[in-house]
């Protein structure tokens, strides 16, 4: 027994030292890309949402999570820019149509993300391409086009923030506004009518680990000056809160490092212990007789203790009472009156012909009106009530 204790303290103080530990350790950097304006973490936009209107002094944000089309579609009235910022963009034929109307009417779209999917990049003829492999993590030198924005030293970024580019360009259509490594075009426009269609692959160039660094700054400030000033900025969260929809009553869990591989741990431990109670504590189980299925030989009493009564009338109104039950709940016909119009009603609604119906209702008025009924009559009568079920079906 002290020997137990003393394990028990043991664990115990051991759990106890762990849950400090874990407590008042450091607190990891979190370098997942989420893009939301709320996330102070390296790949958050906290900063951009808070300067935008540094370079769109006029312009009155709005957030909203819909998709492209509902977004455009509800836009207020004036001119305004849409501004979605993700790892992934999925544009559908109706959204692109829609795209298309909402800048021929002078109004503007801005896209940066490393996938864009749908039919936006064929209809543009564009690609996306990027560098992997030894090369993955380098600083490219990135830079404008424009002579009034061109800086004389090249943007460098650090953990490949502008890795991606343009394989593929249309030039008899899109204006290349922007270059990496001075060759490979990384941010381009396109004009529909009074309005334009800006694209920049690398939306890590505008979260709050670039926007920390001068040339961040200076970077995000002068790819966005490119964007006509209007009176509405519409901030596009819809491709950066999906997993929000989620209600899944574990998505806490999953949300978690440490709660997610606690509930594998908790769900593999039950999973074991039910394996080795079920190989330790097995029986054998007792092989029992199966039923027996005495309902043929219920069946056989009944109608034994009938015939031996040779109460026909009996019979026939109980065989009346439960063809009328049938129709009740099968058609939720009224049966209390036996009349032309319940007559009239099961023409209608059941399968049955009108010479059923007619002896139908001839055999149940005259067993109604009878007070003993013979063999045949009984047998006549069944016949037509299983007539009627015959066609009913």
């Amino acid at each position: 027994m002290k020997g137990l204790k003393r394990y028990l303290f043991i664990g115990g103080a051991l759990m106890i030292c762990y849950i400090m530990v874990q407590i008042f350790k450091p607190k990891a950097t979190d370098w997942r890309a989420t893009y939301l304006t709320e996330d102070k973490i390296p790949f958050g936009t906290f900063i951009l949402r808070q300067r935008i209107n540094d370079i769109f002094p006029r312009a009155k944000i709005k957030a909203v999570q819909k998709p492209i089309y509902n977004t455009i579609k509800d836009a207020d009235s004036g001119k305004s820019t849409l501004l979605i910022i993700g790892s992934s963009i999925k544009v559908e034929e109706v959204d692109y149509e829609q795209m298309l109307k909402y800048m021929q009417a002078g109004n503007n779209i801005f896209l940066a993300s490393y996938t864009i999917k749908g039919v936006l990049l064929d209809s543009l003829k564009l690609d996306i391409s990027t560098s992997f492999g030894s090369s993955r993590g380098r600083k490219y030198p990135v830079n404008f086009v424009s002579p009034s924005l061109k800086r004389e030293i090249d943007f460098y970024f650090e953990k490949g923030l502008a890795e991606q580019y343009f394989t593929s360009i249309d030039t008899a259509k899109a204006i290349v506004l922007g270059q990496r490594d001075g060759e490979n075009a990384n941010y381009v426009r396109y004009k529909f009518g009074k309005g334009s269609l800006f694209i920049l692959p690398n939306p890590q160039l505008l979260t709050n680990y670039s926007l920390l660094k001068d040339d961040g700054l200076a970077y995000a400030s002068r790819a966005l000056s490119y964007l006509p000033d209007s009176e509405h900025l519409i901030w596009n969260e819809y491709f950066t809160r999906l997993n929000e929809n989620n209600k899944s009553v574990l998505r806490v869990f999953f949300a978690y490092d440490q709660l997610r591989w606690a509930y594998y741990i908790a769900l593999f431990s039950l999973v074991a212990f039910v394996l080795f109670e079920i190989k330790r504590r097995q029986r054998i189980i007792p092989i029992s007789a199966p039923l027996k299925n005495t309902t043929a030989e219920f069946v056989e009493v009944v109608g034994r203790v009938y015939y031996q009564q040779r109460n026909n009338k009996d019979i026939a109104d109980k065989k009346l009472t439960y063809l009328l039950s049938y129709i009740r709940n099968k058609y939720k016909l009224k049966t209390s009156e036996i009349n032309q119009e319940f007559k009239n009603s099961l023409l209608k609604t059941t399968g049955a012909n009108a010479e059923t119906v007619e002896a139908l209702f001839m055999q149940m008025s005259y067993v109604n009106v009878s007070n003993s009924i013979n063999d045949q009559e009984l047998i006549d009568l069944n016949k037509v009530i299983e007539q009627f079920y015959k066609q009913d079906r």
